[in-house]
């Protein structure tokens, strides 16, 4: 005779078909003790639409109802063609009773929701995000993320201020989340951090494919202690180190060069997405280099008194 374990019988009944047992409620079992409040988030199975509602499984004891208004902020929503029976649609639970044993529920509510959930995930991450400028107001655009009506300042809307906001409708906008505060209805965004680092972007590949050696024309811009930042001729700008200036020793940039001044440098490096240049490599073979050039506070270039005393016989 052959034994069998318990668990390779399965029970059936006098047709022969399997019984049913426990484990086939489960599902139903576990949904009879589901605690579910107002204010909760579901998602349920369309199971009915109607002219003016939509009814959820729920897999819960009682079903759900959306009242028509309850579905969509959009005023254009039609309800009978873009929702059909089979569909997921997640609700927040306004009432645990209508009257007739169902749950109340909105789906606008728990967009809105989870929309500023994403908002504020964004807001952690410094997502960049594209948005369509829709609407010019007072200092600045406004552009929805989410479905949530967002403000952009028109300081941040690029990489510096933007005066005429007017140019910006209807463009998309590389931008992050900067203040996202669901309590007050308050979303701002930014395009400037997303704008700048494109630019960026563009001028080390403008860097990079400047040439070591390469010997052009420039002006000087602004003079530092260390040395003097001059705009090339190919838009971008590097330094002239205080070293490079002259074969001459500089004790300061301004003793030889003023702001505004035509120089020609020649590229020396391009390390680290910076120019470095130099005036000294165009100079003459023939420049003289143990003269000392100093900067007294009036601008004025003078030579070292020391200097001075050179080539004199007493």
């Amino acid at each position: 005779m052959t034994e069998h374990k318990a668990e390779d019988i399965t029970p059936t009944d006098s047709t022969g078909i399997p019984a049913e047992t426990m484990a086939d409620y489960a599902e139903e079992l576990e949904a009879s003790f589901k605690k579910v409040k107002e204010g909760d988030i579901l998602t349920g199975t369309v199971v009915g639409v109607t002219d003016t509602q939509v009814l959820l499984d729920l897999k819960y004891y009682a079903e759900g109802i959306i009242d028509k208004e309850n579905l969509s902020n959009d005023p254009d929503f039609d309800m009978k063609r873009e929702i059909h029976p089979g569909d997921e649609i997640t609700a927040t639970v306004l009432r645990l009773d209508d009257g007739e044993g169902n749950l109340v529920l909105s789906r606008k509510e728990a967009n809105d929701r989870l929309a500023w959930e994403r908002l504020r995930d964004m807001l952690e991450a410094r997502t960049i995000v594209p948005v369509k400028v829709s609407g010019v107001v007072n200092g600045g655009v406004i552009a929805k993320l989410e479905g949530v009506r967002g403000f952009i300042p028109a300081s941040r809307l690029d990489a510096s201020y933007v005066e005429d906001l007017n140019e910006w409708l209807g463009k998309t906008v590389e931008a992050t989340v900067i203040t996202a505060d669901e309590e007050s209805g308050r979303l701002v965004l930014s395009g400037r951090e997303a704008a700048r680092e494109k630019a960026l972007e563009e001028k080390n590949k403008r860097i990079a494919r400047c040439e070591v050696g390469a010997v052009m024309d420039g002006v000087v811009e602004t003079i530092k202690p260390y040395g003097a930042f001059v705009s090339l001729e190919n838009g971008l700008s590097g330094l002239v180190h205080v070293s490079q200036i002259s074969r001459n020793r500089i004790k300061h940039p301004a003793a030889v060069l003023k702001e505004g001044q035509r120089v020609t440098v020649k590229i020396i490096s391009t390390e680290n997405h910076k120019i470095s240049l130099s005036m000294k490599a165009v100079e003459p073979d023939e420049a003289p280099e143990d003269e000392v050039f100093d900067y007294q506070g009036g601008g004025e270039a003078t030579t070292g008194f020391g200097e001075l005393l050179k080539g004199i016989k007493l």
